[in-house]
C-alpha cells in the first residue's frame, strides 16, 4: 500500500503550491480494515482536483487552517447536541460572495463562476452536498442552518 501512497503523492505533488498536505496512510476502520490515503487542505481549495478514490483507496479530507466567520459555529448544548452544522451549504454561499475574488486569484482561475466556486469548496459538487445536507437535516442527524443574528 505504501507504493500506492507514493504514486498519490508524486502525481499531486503539484498541489502542495496550494496547500495540500499529505498525512499518510490511516486506518479508519480497524474492524473492517480499511486504510485511507488522509490528506489536509486549506478551506481555499479546489478540491475537484483530488478524486475520491485513488488505486482503491479512499481519500480522507481535512480542512486546515482558521476558518472565517462564515464557519464560526456555536458550542453544543448541554446534552451535547449539536447547534450548527459548520458545512452547512449556505455557509459556503455567504463566503463565497463576500470573497469571490479573492478566492479566483488564490486559485489562480480568474474565469471561475460562482458556481465552479461552490463546486471547488465544498467537496467537489455543491448540489450533491446541499441535497446530502437537506437529507440529513430530515433525519435530524443535522441542524438545519440559521443564519447568526449579527451577520
Amino acid at each position: 500500500m505504501l507504493d500506492v501512497l507514493e504514486r498519490f503523492k508524486k502525481k499531486y505533488a503539484y498541489l502542495e503550491e496550494f496547500g495540500l498536505k499529505f498525512h499518510g496512510l490511516q486506518e479508519i476502520n480497524s474492524e473492517k480494515r480499511t486504510t485511507v490515503i488522509s490528506i489536509s487542505k486549506p478551506l481555499i481549495f479546489d478540491s475537484r482536483l483530488i478524486p475520491d478514490k485513488f488505486e482503491g483507496l479512499r481519500i480522507k479530507r481535512t480542512i486546515h487552517g482558521k476558518l472565517p466567520k462564515e464557519f464560526k459555529v456555536r458550542k453544543p448544548d448541554n446534552d451535547g447536541n449539536m447547534l450548527d452544522y459548520v458545512w452547512a451549504p449556505e455557509r459556503f454561499e455567504l463566503f463565497i460572495d463576500r470573497n469571490m475574488n479573492e478566492i479566483r486569484e488564490k486559485l489562480e482561475q480568474p474565469e471561475m463562476t460562482r458556481e465552479d466556486i461552490l463546486d471547488a469548496l465544498c467537496f467537489g459538487d455543491f448540489e450533491a452536498h446541499k441535497m446530502k445536507c437537506e437529507r440529513l437535516i430530515m433525519l435530524g442527524k443535522i441542524p438545519a442552518y440559521v443564519k447568526p443574528e449579527n451577520y
